[in-house]
């Protein structure tokens, strides 16, 4: 597919992810922070161009990528849909008002469901757990990343369509009125709030730069660190993985 087709239909979104693909470093960290929890049939919600679903498929997962953005859906097919590892490639709306209907072929299907910076894009977050939900086995895990923090909603969240940040609080929170059990959470890139505040909160740029995030992906490895060093205390973005019981 010409990549001039998801420029035009989501122009900031696209070339942002164009932008993190590039980030082996980063990309790699933060899907090492979800693999230890995914497990069986696997289904990734938003999968965009593929910037983790890739290290999924190369470990041999079993996994269905999805994204409800036609354009990705399209990329991804075109991508993907020859892997061996790659069992469906669907178009999912998570709001769809008639869910259970619509996916039913996916009722109770998958042993792991993971977002990764999609939730926040979502303006009914809990309907939107409640149907992810609908889509696991009993004992199934759920892998949430999303932005933290409100104070550090800017215009990079505006552009990006972003609703809202969330703290590991309000994220459990979602989870456990829909009844999950909430295995761990933590912060994830404590590092990363610096560049934020300062390119997006005092630059107030509207979108990350190729410059920014390639020495950002140049000093992940000082970045784990402080990371260790925080206990995951404070981040960038927050992490939670429950599970229904």
């Amino acid at each position: 597919m010409n990549a001039q087709f998801l420029y035009d239909k989501d122009p900031l979104g696209s070339k942002t992810l164009e932008t993190i693909a590039k980030a082996s470093n980063f990309n790699q960290w933060m899907y090492s922070e979800i693999k230890p929890f995914l497990k069986g049939e696997i289904l990734e919600i938003g999968s965009g161009i593929g910037n983790i679903s890739q290290y999924a498929i190369a470990d041999g997962f079993k996994i269905t990528l999805s994204d409800f953005n036609a354009g990705y859906y399209q990329w991804l097919k075109e991508k993907f849909l020859n892997f061996p590892a790659v069992q469906n490639i669907v178009q999912i709306d998570l709001l769809h008002p008639d869910f259970q209907k619509k996916y039913s072929f996916l009722y109770e299907k998958f042993d792991s469901v993971f977002l990764l910076n999609v939730i926040e894009h979502i303006e009914d977050d809990i309907t939107a757990v409640k149907n992810c939900k609908f889509l696991m086995k009993r004992n199934g895990h759920l892998i949430l990343l999303a932005p933290a923090y409100k104070w550090l909603y800017c215009r990079f969240d505006r552009e990006l369509g972003h609703y809202r940040r969330y703290t590991l609080h309000s994220m459990e929170q979602i989870l456990r009125c829909n009844g999950l059990y909430i295995h761990s959470g933590n912060y994830f890139n404590a590092a990363g709030i610096l560049g934020w505040l300062f390119s997006g909160k005092m630059m107030s740029k509207r979108m990350i730069g190729n410059d920014e995030m390639s020495v950002f992906n140049h000093i992940v490895p000082i970045a784990r660190i402080i990371d260790k060093l925080t206990v995951k205390k404070i981040g960038l973005s927050v992490i939670t993985k429950s599970i229904k019981q």
